[in-house]
């Protein structure tokens, strides 16, 4: 009777979705079938909040068409009043006051700063809150919120906006409802699998960046010609939509609907993130903390070894990446490949292309961690290896579409893998640290600390990209990505050398092993 009413409770605290499926299956689910759900609903979650994301980098050359000919400084050759009438259609000299006038280009890149910056600042208050609150509701809210304002940016268009706060102010709000996208989602993958395979699996699951990028390019290009509101109306109605999907399918932890682990799932009888202490400098004080369910303070978070270095290892490595994520689709289409000019359209769809490669490259990353059992060394390498790339892709990526596809998807492979890995992986990681005694309330604000702090770099990339490359070059532009990711990899550095002197201690042999064998008078013995 007892164990009756607690189950009760148990019962109710279950999302809607699972008590269907468990009523058409007849019994609960294994735990295996709630880490799928996991893993689909948080992937659906988090693509959707990128393909909402991504609509401001499409729309750009929709609202501001600088003349490709002459470059961004010319627009005050051909800058007419922005006051022309038509309700709801692009100026006769195209594009979309205020964005069409001398300036528009760093205007466009104020509405991205604005839009990372409240991002990057909620985003530290979102992990707080996260640990605090139930993950399920938090992430609902923010996933509807997204929608809402991402809408209202589009409707813009039909209601004949033309003041620049108007834009402002809604991708300001849009940005403070994503920032309870990020630390939510790995917070929840981070309470379903432990750390053995996490690189591999969250590598793979973190393809939902890239195909909500890509999904959301697509979508956004194709709306084009429909009107550019419709290229934020669709994808925000999308994200409000599945983060209904979210509110009724999602299980925050293996408590919430009583799964008991496989046997096979969690057999490692080492603590999560123990291993993570010699490579990730020491552990911290070796006190046990009297109350395993306390949330961790957001300056104890900080002081989890690794945390500090990754994090601001990702403000640059996040700098080059939402650079391109903001403004690759309107640096394609003003740049002349094989000395033609491609459509807002075709430019858009080929900027998918970096995305496609940040697949491979999060995959990869995971992958390589996983098994040399090394993230700072792996995160390093691949920022070290995006300079070159840069490189490559400014100066030939004009060569032809073959080679832009081609250097495109090298770069995106290259700058997004440590991305992921550090925003993935290695969160999941430092918020199971053995130095928090197996408390799991750290993980939302652990994640939150780091891809808050890669998010300041993101606003400062697409506010640098719009100043330089109107005012000087996009050279100038590339010179600073690949100083950022030069910088980004010497972050590491110290971790680094503490996982090569961790990988030559272990493959040394030990002292018993190199003495030779001697006999009872202490001569040494042929073998």
């Amino acid at each position: 009777m007892a164990s009756l009413m607690q189950s009760e409770p148990e019962k109710e605290k279950k999302p809607v979705g699972i008590r269907f499926l468990e009523r058409i299956k007849g019994s609960k689910l294994s735990y295996k079938a709630y880490q799928a759900i996991v893993l689909i609903v948080t992937f659906l979650a988090y693509a959707s909040y990128h393909a909402a994301r991504k609509t401001t980098s499409i729309v750009k050359s929709a609202l501001d068409p600088q003349s490709p000919d002459t470059g961004v400084n010319s627009l005050l050759l051909r800058f007419t009043s922005f006051r022309s009438s038509g309700q709801g259609q692009e100026q006769e000299n195209g594009g979309w006051a205020p964005f069409n006038g001398p300036n528009g280009t760093v205007l466009l890149g104020e509405i991205d700063v604005a839009f990372l910056a409240v991002y990057a600042f909620g985003m530290y208050f979102a992990g707080h809150l996260g640990d605090r609150m139930n993950l399920r509701i938090f992430l609902t809210v923010g996933m509807v919120g997204t929608g809402l304002f991402t809408s209202l940016f589009g409707v813009g268009y039909w209601a004949n906006v033309h003041s620049f706060y108007y834009f402002l102010i809604m991708q300001m709000l849009a940005g403070l409802f994503q920032s309870s996208g990020w630390p939510s989602v790995v917070a929840v993958v981070g309470n379903w699998f432990n750390k053995k395979k996490r690189g591999l699996i969250m590598g793979i699951w973190n393809a939902h960046t890239s195909v909500g990028n890509i999904t959301g390019s697509l979508i956004a290009a194709a709306m084009l010609r429909y009107g550019w509101g419709w290229s934020f109306v669709v994808p925000g109605v999308g994200i409000a939509l599945i983060g209904l999907v979210n509110f009724a399918f999602l299980p925050v932890n293996p408590e919430m609907v009583g799964a008991e682990r496989d046997e096979d799932v969690d057999s490692s009888s080492e603590k999560i993130g123990d291993s993570l202490s010699v490579p990730l400098l020491l552990s911290s004080s070796d006190s046990e903390t009297d109350d395993k369910k306390r949330a961790v303070g957001f300056l104890e978070a900080w002081r989890i070894p690794g945390v500090a270095p990754f994090a601001l290892c990702l403000f640059f490595a996040k700098l080059v990446a939402y650079t391109f994520l903001y403004w690759l689709p309107f640096y394609v289409s003003h740049t002349a490949i094989e000395g033609e000019y491609l459509s807002d359209e075709t430019a858009g769809n080929l900027s998918t292309m970096f995305d496609v490669g940040g697949v491979v490259g999060g995959i990869m990353a995971g992958y390589i961690s996983d098994r040399i059992g090394a993230r700072a060394i792996t995160a390093a390498s691949f920022m070290y290896c995006s300079i070159p790339a840069l490189f490559f892709y400014r100066s030939y990526g004009h060569v032809s579409l073959l080679a832009n596809a081609s250097l495109m998807f090298l770069t995106g492979m290259l700058v997004n893998g440590p991305y992921a890995l550090i925003t993935t992986a290695v969160s999941a990681d430092l918020g199971t640290h053995s130095s928090l005694k197996g408390n799991s309330r750290a993980l939302a604000t652990v994640t939150a600390i780091i891809d808050g702090t890669g998010s300041v770099g993101a606003a400062v990339g697409p506010l640098l990209t719009g100043y330089i490359s109107s005012r000087s070059s996009w050279t100038a532009v590339f010179t600073m990505l690949m100083g950022a990711a030069f910088v980004a990899g010497l972050l590491l550095t110290r971790l680094v050398m503490a996982e090569v002197a961790a990988k030559i201690a272990e493959s040394r042999p030990s002292e018993s092993e190199c003495r030779a064998p001697v006999d009872h008078q202490g001569h040494v013995l042929d073998v």
